[in-house]
C-alpha cells in the first residue's frame, strides 16, 4: 500500500456521463495552471504490429499488469442553486397544494440562491511516472478539487490533483499529482491505435458506479465513428462493446497486449447504462496533444470561413468534374482566408498538397496546421483553378464571434431539445447510411428532454416529420416548430442502415 496522509473520503455521487443518447456536454475552457516541472512526457509507446494468439488467461493477465495504473478519480464542484423552491419541485408545489398566494393572500417562498458541492467519479490513467494522469475533460471541468485514488490503496487514502490542461474538442485533460505517493508509480504503455480495426479484442479498466477499477471486454464495433464535440465539429472515435458505464468516462481502453489506444468517453443508451454501443477517444488524437495540454493549451488552427458541401445534383456548376471538395459559402472580414484573398463560392479542392474530398477533410486538416504556417490552398473559381496562400490563425473555441468550420449551419429546435444539420453526402458516409438519404441529421440531444425519452439519438437522420418528408434541418424545424405543445411529432429516422419509426411528444 502506498502512504499517503488521510483524507475523508467523501460519498462517491455517480456523474451522469450520458442520457438517452451522448450525454456529455463539452464546454470546458482550458485551466491554465502552471505547467509541470517534466521537461518532456515520458509515453512508452509501442507501434509493433500485434501478432499472437488469445489465449485461456489473456485478459487475466492484461487486468494483472495494467489495473495499477488506472485509478478512481474523485471531485468536487461547487454550483449555484435555489433551495426552496428547488427542493419543493418549483411553484407549481405550491400551486397545487396551496392555490395562488398559498391560499391565505401570503406570497409564495421566494428561492434563495445557495452554494452547493457537486460530487461526481470517473476515472484516469498514469502515463508519466512525475505524476501526469490523463482522463476526460468532461470529469475534471470546472471541479475545484480532485481527489486521486490508487489500486490496492486503503478507501480512505487519496491524493489531491490539478488540472494542467484540457481541450474540449477531444473530451481529454491532464492532471498533475500535487503530492505522489512513495515508490515508483505504475506507468501505462501506448500502442497504435490506427492499427485497430473492427473485431479486434478490447479490455476496459474504470470506475462505473464507483465500483472500483472494474474490468469488462469486448472488441472494437467500429473505428472512424463520428463524434459531436463543439459548435458543429466531429472528432473520429472507436466504437466498442466493451461494457463502458457512467463513472467509467476517462478510463483506458487497451488492446490484448495491455496498451492503451483509446480513452472511454461516452456510451449510448436510454437508460443511462451501457447497451454495447461505447466510444473512445482514439489515442494517437490524445498522444499528438499531450505536450500542448501540459502547458495549459491546445492551439489548432483556423482560416476564418464558413463551408457547406459539395452536392452531386450541382457540382458540374461549380466548374468540378466530380462532387468533392468544401464549398466556401462566406468568408470572415479581415480572417486569414480573407486577407488570401479566397471569395465566397470558391470551392476547397487540396489543402497544403492534400486533396479535400468533403468539409470533414478541411476541418481534420485546418484544424491540425499551427497557426502561423502559410500553406497553398487549390480552389475552383468559375471553373478556373487557382492556388492561395493563406497564413493558419489560431482557433478560439472560447469566442462567441469565432466562427466554426462545420459541414452545414445549426438548427434548434424549441419544445423537443433537438439540434440539426443539415444531412451532407459525406456525414451520410460517417454515419453509414445510404448516400442517396435526404434529411436532417441529429447533432445533439438534449438531456432530459422529451426526444431523449424517445430514443431520438445523435446520428439519426431525420427522414420525415409527421409523415411529411424533410431534406433539411430547416425543413425539420419548421415542421417540428409548427406542433401544437402537448402533441406528439411522428418521426420516420434513418438509423445506420435500417429505419426506425418514433413517437416525440413536443414539451
Amino acid at each position: 500500500m502506498m502512504s499517503t496522509p488521510r483524507t475523508t473520503l467523501f460519498s462517491a455521487v455517480l456523474i451522469a456521463v450520458v442520457s438517452m443518447a451522448i450525454g456529455i456536454v463539452i464546454t470546458s475552457r482550458f485551466n491554465l495552471s502552471p505547467a509541470s516541472s517534466a521537461q518532456s512526457i515520458q509515453t512508452p509507446t509501442n507501434t509493433a504490429p500485434i501478432t499472437g494468439e488469445l489465449t485461456a488467461t489473456t485478459f487475466r493477465d492484461i487486468a494483472q499488469a495494467q489495473t495499477a495504473m488506472v485509478v478512481n478519480i474523485r471531485t468536487e464542484t461547487q454550483q449555484t442553486s435555489n433551495n426552496l423552491n428547488e427542493f419543493f419541485g418549483g411553484d407549481d408545489f405550491f400551486r397545487r397544494f396551496f392555490g395562488p398566494g398559498q391560499g391565505q393572500g401570503q406570497p409564495q417562498p421566494q428561492p434563495q440562491p445557495r452554494e452547493e458541492t457537486v460530487r461526481s467519479a470517473g476515472t484516469g490513467f498514469v502515463i508519466d511516472p512525475s505524476g501526469l494522469i490523463l482522463t476526460n475533460n468532461h470529469v475534471v471541468e470546472n471541479a475545484t478539487k480532485i481527489e486521486i485514488h490508487f489500486f490496492g490503496d486503503d478507501a480512505r487514502d487519496t491524493y489531491e490533483a490539478r488540472v494542467l490542461g484540457g481541450d474540449s474538442l477531444t473530451d481529454s485533460a491532464l492532471l498533475e499529482l500535487i503530492e505522489k505517493p512513495s515508490g515508483e508509480l505504475p506507468v501505462a504503455t501506448f500502442g497504435d491505435s490506427g492499427q485497430m480495426a473492427p473485431g479486434d479484442w478490447v479490455m476496459a479498466i474504470g470506475n462505473p458506479f464507483s465500483l472500483g477499477h472494474t474490468v469488462t471486454v469486448g472488441v472494437i464495433s467500429a473505428i472512424g465513428r463520428p463524434f459531436p464535440s463543439a459548435r458543429g465539429r466531429w472528432t473520429d472515435m472507436l466504437q466498442t462493446d466493451a461494457a463502458i458505464n457512467p463513472g467509467n468516462s476517462g478510463g483506458p481502453l487497451l488492446n490484448i497486449r495491455g496498451e492503451v489506444i483509446g480513452m472511454n468517453t461516452a456510451i449510448v443508451s436510454n437508460r443511462q447504462a451501457n447497451v454495447g454501443v461505447g466510444f473512445a477517444v482514439p489515442i494517437n488524437t490524445v498522444r499528438d496533444l499531450l505536450e500542448e495540454l501540459r502547458t495549459g493549451k491546445v492551439t489548432r488552427g483556423v482560416i476564418g470561413v464558413s463551408i457547406t458541401a459539395v452536392t452531386r445534383e450541382g457540382y458540374e456548376d461549380l466548374g468540378l468534374d466530380a462532387p468533392r471538395g468544401a464549398v466556401v459559402s462566406s468568408v470572415n472580414e479581415g480572417g486569414p482566408a480573407d486577407q488570401g484573398n479566397m471569395q465566397p463560392g470558391d470551392v476547397i479542392i487540396d489543402f497544403d498538397g492534400e486533396p479535400i474530398n468533403d468539409t470533414a477533410d478541411l476541418q481534420a486538416n485546418v484544424v491540425a496546421t499551427r497557426p502561423g504556417t502559410t500553406v497553398p490552398i487549390t480552389v475552383v473559381r468559375g471553373g478556373e483553378r487557382l492556388t492561395l496562400d493563406i497564413t493558419i490563425g489560431e482557433l478560439d473555441l472560447d469566442s462567441e464571434n469565432q466562427p466554426a468550420i462545420a459541414s452545414s449551419a445549426e438548427e434548434i429546435s424549441e419544445g423537443f431539445g433537438l439540434t440539426l444539420q443539415d444531412l451532407t453526402p459525406a456525414t451520410a458516409g460517417r454515419l453509414g447510411v445510404p448516400s442517396d438519404t435526404q434529411g436532417a441529421v441529429v447533432v445533439n440531444v438534449q438531456q432530459g428532454s422529451t426526444a431523449e425519452e424517445s430514443d431520438v439519438r445523435p446520428g439519426d437522420v431525420i427522414l420525415s416529420v409527421n409523415r411529411s418528408d424533410v431534406s433539411s434541418a430547416t425543413e425539420a424545424i419548421t415542421q417540428l416548430n409548427q406542433i401544437e405543445s402537448g402533441r406528439t411529432a411522428f418521426l420516420l429516422v434513418q438509423r445506420g442502415e435500417t429505419r426506425v419509426f418514433l413517437q416525440d411528444r413536443k414539451e
